[in-house]
């Protein structure tokens, strides 16, 4: 299980006071106003940022980080993952999950015949659907709904489905 979870990405800096411009990818952004603090990753480290004042612009939230007062100091983290631990994530609902820990779970049948391995999720808007990638490199798409997901067990890494007729 990822230990960090992405919220958003650095797309590129506000002004020159040290703003910066996230895209968030987290389903609520406004928990940006409640967070804190977050993690940069910088591609070797994370870097804890302590946040100072939050704004939102257009599908963006606009953060200015402590510390970071100039358009100089802080240009350098354009296109990097802002995360947050798991103690600082949101609470999930019974049958939720984060996409991250749903990422490499090996998917069988109703019938326990290995399907392949989930490989992506796509957000629709009405329902999530979950791309399986099958060991012959083809790919099944399985709508995320209680008629075809049986069972998701994190910790045993494996998801129950039932294929509803034309899905194969």
């Amino acid at each position: 299980m990822e230990e960090y979870l992405q919220v958003g990405v650095i797309t590129g800096t506000h002004g020159i006071r040290g703003e910066v411009k996230v895209f968030p990818t987290t389903d609520d952004p406004a928990r940006f106003k409640k967070l804190k603090k977050v993690f940069l990753d910088t591609g070797k480290e994370y870097l804890e940022m302590e946040i100072e004042q939050v704004k939102f612009f257009k599908q963006f939230a606009i953060l200015k980080f402590k510390g970071y007062d100039s358009i100089n100091e802080i240009e350098k983290y354009k296109k990097k993952s802002l995360l947050v631990d798991r103690a600082h994530a949101v609470k999930l609902k019974e049958n939720e999950y984060f996409i991250a820990d749903l990422l490499g779970l090996e998917v069988y049948t109703d019938e326990e015949q290995l399907l392949g391995t989930l490989s992506d999720v796509l957000q629709t808007g009405a329902n999530d659907v979950y791309v399986v990638k099958m060991e012959d490199d083809r790919e099944v798409l399985i709508p995320a709904i209680r008629d075809c997901i049986l069972s998701v067990d994190i910790e045993e890494r494996r998801m129950k489905v039932h294929l509803l007729e034309g899905l194969l």
